[in-house]
C-alpha cells in the first residue's frame, strides 16, 4: 500500500513571517514496512556483518586499542558533516596537550563529541534508560565547550530552528514548532522502548530519520541523531563495543541521504530509507572489520621487524606498545606508559624511527611528539575535511 507523507503540516509564525513547519507523525510507519526479500537479504547480511565486527575485537592484542582510536575517528566524520575542518592528528594532539596550531573552535567539538558518546554509554551501562531525558544530559556535553556553548545545552529548543536557506521562509525544511518537541519526542521515547517485531536495525534506522526530523535542539542535533544509532545497537544488545558507525557512509553518500530523509517525509519511502541503511551498516561493519585485521597485520609486521634487524630490548617493544595505545605522543606520556625513565623511553622511540616505525612531527628538540604513521594512516581513511 502506498503512503502518503509521514506528517503534516502547521503554520507558525517566526520573527512576523508565517512558516509551514512539518509534524511528524508517531513511529512505527503505517502501513507497516514490506522492505520484501531482497530488503530481508540485506537486514540478514548486515546483520551478520554486524556480528563478525562484534567479535573482531578479541583478535587485538588489547581490544581497548581499536575502541579508542575508532571513537575518535568516528567524532572526527561525524563533526565533518557539519562542517568543521580538523584531522584525526589535530585531535590527538588537541588531546595530548592542547596542541598550539590546531583549529580550536573544530578540534573541542570533535573532543565533546568523544566526551557525549562515552558520558552516554556510560550511563547506559549503569542502567539508565535510552531516553529524551538521556539525550538532553549527552546534549549538554556534547555543547559544553566551544561554539555551542549558547545554544542551550541540555534543553529542548525554545524557538523555532529550520535546514538550509537563510530563514525559515525560505528553508529547505523546518522541523516541528517548539510548542510540539515535548510531544514529539516522547512519542519517539515510546517507540525505543516499545515491544514489537521490528528488528534492531530497522527500528534504529526509523528513529534516526524521526530524530532528525523533530530537530529537538537549536544546535547538535546532526551529530547527536547519528550518536543515537550506536547507542540502541549497543543497549539493545547487538555490539558490546561501539564500534559501528555510519559517519563516514553518511559524508560518502551525503547528496542520497538527504534525498531519502526529504523522500520519507514527504511520501513516506521509508523502504527506500531502510534498505539504504542496511546497506551502510554492512559496508561500514565489514570495513571495521578489515581496518581492524589491518592493523593487527601491522602490529605483528612491526613486532617482525624488532627482530629481523637486531634484537630489540624490552623497553623498545614496551614504547611500541604505548604507541598502539596513543599512536601520537611525547616523550613523558610514553615513558609514563610504558612505565620507563624519560632517557630509556627517549633512547627506545629513537630505535622505532630508525627501523620506520615512529616519526617525530616537530622538528624541534624539546617537547618532541611521535606518531605511528602506519597507524593513523589506516584510522584515518576517508577522514580528509570536505
Amino acid at each position: 500500500m502506498k503512503r502518503e507523507a509521514t506528517g503534516h503540516l502547521e503554520i507558525t509564525s517566526t520573527a512576523g513571517e508565517p512558516v509551514r513547519a512539518f509534524v511528524p507523525d508517531p513511529l512505527p510507519p503505517l502501513p507497516p514496512l514490506k522492505l520484501g526479500r531482497l530488503g530481508l537479504a540485506l537486514h540478514d547480511r548486515a546483520l551478520l556483518a554486524c556480528g563478525r565486527l562484534d567479535g573482531v575485537a578479541s583478535l587485538l592484542p588489547d581490544p581497548d586499542l581499536f575502541l579508542y582510536a575508532y571513537v575518535r575517528r568516528e567524532a572526527l566524520l561525524s563533526s565533518q558533516i557539519e562542517g568543521t575542518q580538523s584531522s584525526l592528528s589535530d585531535l590527538l594532539l588537541f588531546e595530548l596537550a592542547e596542541a598550539p596550531g590546531v583549529p580550536f573552535d573544530d578540534v573541542v567539538e570533535v573532543s565533546s563529541y568523544v566526551a557525549a558518546l562515552e558520558y552516554g554509554l556510560t550511563r547506559l551501562a549503569s542502567g539508565f534508560p535510552l531516553s529524551s531525558r538521556l539525550l538532553k544530559e549527552i546534549h549538554a556535553v556534547l555543547l559544553a565547550r566551544g561554539r555551542g556553548v549558547d545554544r542551550q545545552p541540555g534543553e529542548f529548543r525554545r524557538s523555532q530552528n529550520w535546514i538550509g536557506g537563510t530563514r525559515p521562509g525560505n528553508a529547505r525544511f523546518v522541523p516541528p514548532p517548539p510548542g510540539r518537541v515535548d510531544s514529539c519526542m516522547a512519542e519517539l521515547e515510546r517507540f525505543l522502548h516499545a515491544e514489537g517485531d521490528l528488528p534492531l536495525l530497522v527500528k534504529a534506522a526509523l528513529a534516526h530519520v524521526q530524530f532528525e526530523t523533530i530537530h529537538p535542539f537549536l544546535d547538535g542535533n546532526g551529530r547527536l541523531g547519528r550518536l543515537l544509532i550506536v547507542l540502541m545497537l549497543v543497549d539493545g544488545g547487538l555490539l558490546r563495543q561501539p564500534l559501528l558507525y555510519l559517519s563516514l557512509f553518511f559524508k560518502q553518500h551525503r547528496s542520497r541521504y538527504y534525498e531519502l530523509l526529504d523522500a520519507v517525509r514527504r511520501d513516506g519511502d521509508w523502504e527506500a530509507w531502510v534498505l539504504f541503511f542496511l546497506e551502510g551498516v554492512e559496508r561500514t561493519a565489514a570495513a571495521a572489520v578489515d581496518a581492524a585485521h589491518r592493523l593487527l597485520a601491522l602490529f605483528q609486521a612491526d613486532e617482525a621487524k624488532l627482530t629481523v634487524r637486531g634484537r630489540s630490548g624490552v623497553s623498545v617493544r614496551q614504547v611500541l606498545a604505548a604507541l598502539r595505545q596513543r599512536p601520537l605522543i611525547g616523550i613523558p606520556q610514553l615513558a609514563a606508559r610504558a612505565q620507563l625513565s624519560f632517557p630509556t623511553a627517549a633512547k627506545a622511540v629513537e630505535r622505532l624511527v630508525s627501523l620506520g616505525i615512529a616519526r617525530e612531527i616537530t622538528g624541534g628538540r624539546r617537547n618532541r611528539v611521535f606518531a605511528y604513521d602506519s597507524y593513523l594512516a589506516i584510522l584515518g581513511e576517508g577522514a580528509d575535511p570536505l
